[in-house]
């Protein structure tokens, strides 16, 4: 494993031990809204310190962009991309779908991804060029390639309602070409799970780039293919991502470009 790749899973399990010890009296949690539907607690900001402090200690020389604190730290060829508790919303209602997620980009590429499931103790991970891991298990995408019998996971545009309109309009266009669309509130883990061939494919926009970095590595690396609603790389600064198994993939772009082309 690489060094980089080893801090980042201490960090992501340091910060999966402080969740899962709060998850035991969420309705102790102090809750805030950031936005509307958009919530923190005080187990994302513990979380998220804690992480940050482990990769402090061996790179205090990299930068950090994080969910909670923002971009800080010094101007670096290395950027640290921080999820502390993507799936909040889940959290505090005690829904078990949540995870930590952390990226390292290196220069413009994204070189290495952990992404970790504390309520399963799952731990996915990849480093570019290594291909993808589910808990020392090599994962590949699926194998599914008629698009009618593909499982899609997708994610609601809650922050915009333009979005939102849309993004039912994509959905309502989906839904009879697939076998099933699932919405599960974790970009994350819904990324892991095409990497490792539990959903065929994911889209979703109005996402930020702690949402979808690991994600976006973990798929490509299980062999599996990512883009922006353009079909181009700019995932991360779009806020958009189209991801899944090869021949899925292909065929969930022709419907998402061309739906958002329309409207």
């Amino acid at each position: 494993m690489h060094p980089l790749l080893t801090i980042a899973v201490k960090a992501a399990r340091r910060a999966g031990t402080i969740i899962a010890r709060a998850s035991r009296d969420i309705d102790a949690l102090a809750v805030s809204r950031k936005r509307p539907n958009d919530f923190v607690t005080e187990v994302d900001k513990a979380a998220e310190a804690a992480a940050i402090d482990i990769i402090r200690r061996s790179h205090a020389d990299h930068a950090i962009l994080a969910e909670e604190s923002g971009s800080h730290g010094p101007d670096s060829e290395f950027t640290w991309i921080i999820d502390p508790l993507d799936g909040t919303t889940n959290f505090i209602h005690g829904f078990p779908q949540y995870a930590v997620s952390i990226a390292v980009k290196h220069k413009s590429i994204l070189a290495h991804a952990v992404i970790y499931d504390p309520t399963r103790d799952e731990l996915f991970t990849a480093s570019r060029g290594h291909g993808a891991y589910l808990n020392d298990r090599r994962m590949r995408v699926s194998r599914r390639s008629r698009f009618q019998d593909a499982l899609i996971g997708t994610g609601f545009q809650f922050r915009e309602p333009a979005g939102m309109q849309e993004h039912l309009a994509l959905t309502a266009d989906l839904l009879p070409r697939v076998s099933g669309i699932r919405r599960a509130g974790a970009a994350a883990l819904d990324l892991a799970y095409v990497a490792c061939g539990r959903l065929d494919g994911f889209w979703e926009s109005g996402l930020k780039p702690w949402d979808m970095a690991a994600g976006a590595l973990l798929v490509q690396e299980a062999g599996g293919l990512v883009s922006d609603f353009s079909g181009e790389s700019e995932y991360l600064a779009e806020g958009c991502i189209v991801g899944g198994n090869p021949k899925v993939f292909a065929q969930l772009l022709q419907v998402i470009s061309r739906g958002v082309r329309a409207r």
